[in-house]
Formats: C-alpha cells, structure tokens, sequence
C-alpha cells in the first residue's frame, strides 16, 4: 500500500513558494514591485479548531515568506460590520487575498459575507464568481484549497484521473461539490454520496478513487473498499478517548484525531491511502499558499 503524504509534498510545496517569493524579493529590490504576498484571514469567534486551522496557516505563510495578517473579531459582530471590513480590504492594494475562517455565528449569512470578497482575491475560491468559473471548467478561477490539495496530491504521486470512476462522499459547500466539479473537469466519471444513498458501499467499491469527505468517523470500512483503489480521506475527527483508570496512562491525550475511514481496516486493502492528519490537511494549507501567490502574480501583471 502507498501511504499518499500530504506533509511530504506540503514541504516539496513550501520550498518551491518560498524560492519563488524570495525571488520577488529580489525584483522588490530593484524597484518595480512594492510589496510581499499578502494573506488577511479574518475570524469571527474564538473556536479551539479554528484557531488550530490558522495558526497552521500562519506557521507556513512564515516559511515561504508571505505576510499572514489575522484579524479576530468577536462573535457579537454584525453582518454589517464584517463585511465593510472585507470591503475595506478588497480596495487595499497592499493585500494580495482574503479569506474568511468557517464556522461563522448563525445571525450571520456564510453566502452574502464570501460573495462580498473581490474574486481577484478570493484565494479560497469559494465566490460565486469563482465557484461559475469552477463549474464552467475556466482556468482563470481559484480552485477551492482542500479540493486542489486532493488533485495535487493524486498528480505527484503519479495516478491518473482521465477516464477513471471517482466517488466523493460528502456533498459540502466547502469540499465534496467542488471537489466533485474538479474531478469533472479533468475528465473522470463521478458520482456524489450522501447521508441519504443507499447501499454506500456499493457505490465506494466501484469507485476507482474514492474520496471521503463526510465528517462523520471510520465512516469508511473494509467493506467499503476494493484491493485496486486509491483513497483520500479528507475527514479530520476529534474522538474522545476512553478515561484510564487512577494511575495508568495519565499522559493519554484526551482525544485523537482520526479520519472518516478506518486507516487500520482500509490501508490492509487499498492500493493507496492518505493518512489523517498528514494527508489532506497539509494539502489544504499549501494550495491555499499556491493560490495567494497565483493571485499576486496576476495582480502586478
């Protein structure tokens, strides 16, 4: 079985971005460029994941060179409020991409504040300006991260998408429809599972790549799988462990990330799986970078 490392190429990624931005650095110096990428990620709320998620997105902007601004405001913000802060950036020459951290609080509408994003700087791709270009099959959009992340990573390990039967479970806004859209658009035959589809591992064995992406842990199953495929998990899941007796294993995390499919089940079947964490994750976080920096060349072109 090959183990697809997302922290692997994350790395390979990362060098790459920090060799090119160091390279703008030098054009900087000589005059014809004024600033570095620039990435704002605003936050609304103070969620423990949340906080997980950009400060991993802080760490590797740091590495390659990029300037990370994160801006955290206060669940009791209005809509209002939050989306003349977008607007403001948007106009801000200075910054190079925007994204706006999920979960946001229930008075405020998901849709109204991503579509406030200039689609220039929308590196998260997930606009409805972006989103049509996705659906259309036109390059001049972004790519939702974790869905480019997922194609990266079946590119560098060399295993072709044309022709092939993909099956996503998991039809989010955020991950199983673009990533549905993506794999339609680099000639695959694709079909989407949900909480509602019969028989699921009917479908998940006929996939040729399967990938999972439903939020829900060790969904996925030997069951579900066949000695042929090739696996991306895309679930990221804190289960709480089990409390040890007084004096035994007090050191025991309280909780351990796992995927939607059973890594010990599965990876004894499968031909090739990503691991979680390591997997998609890390993949997220570098599309994301590559994004940014796509969107900084087009805008001093």
């Amino acid at each position: 079985m090959t183990l697809l490392d997302g922290k692997a190429l994350n790395e390979k990624i990362a060098e790459k971005l920090k060799a090119e931005i160091s390279r703008l650095e030098t054009l900087r110096a000589r005059g014809p460029l004024g600033r570095r990428p620039k990435l704002v990620i605003i936050q609304v709320g103070d969620l423990a994941e949340s906080n997980a998620y950009i400060g991993r997105k802080i760490k590797f902007g740091e590495k390659i060179g990029a300037v990370v601004d994160h801006q955290k405001f206060p669940n009791t913000i209005t809509q209002e409020k939050l989306i003349t802060q977008i607007s403001s950036l948007n106009t801000d020459s200075s910054v190079t991409g925007i994204i706006v951290q999920m979960p946001l609080p229930k008075h405020i509408d998901r849709d109204e504040v991503i579509d406030s994003i200039d689609p220039a700087k929308d590196v998260d791709g997930l606009t409805s300006r972006n989103l049509k270009l996705l659906w259309e099959a036109k390059g001049e959009g972004f790519v939702p991260a974790t869905t480019k992340g997922i194609i990266s990573l079946l590119d560098e390990y060399k295993i072709p998408i044309v022709g092939k039967h993909v099956v996503v479970v998991g039809r989010s806004f955020l991950v199983g429809k673009p990533t549905f859209l993506a794999f339609l658009n680099h000639d695959a035959t694709v079909t989407v599972c949900h909480r509602h589809t019969k028989n699921l591992a009917k479908h998940s064995r006929s996939a040729d790549i399967l990938v999972v992406a439903a939020g829900k842990p060790n969904l996925i199953g030997k069951e579900h799988v066949h000695k042929n495929q090739v696996v991306i998990d895309v679930g990221i899941n804190a289960v709480q462990n089990e409390v040890s007796p007084r004096g035994h294993n007090e050191e025991r995390p309280r909780s351990t990330l796992v995927g939607d499919v059973n890594f010990a089940e599965v990876s004894k079947i499968v031909k090739a799986l990503s691991p979680v964490p390591g997997g998609a994750g890390p993949m997220t976080v570098a599309s994301l970078f590559e994004n940014l920096l796509e969107a900084y060349n087009r805008q001093i072109s």
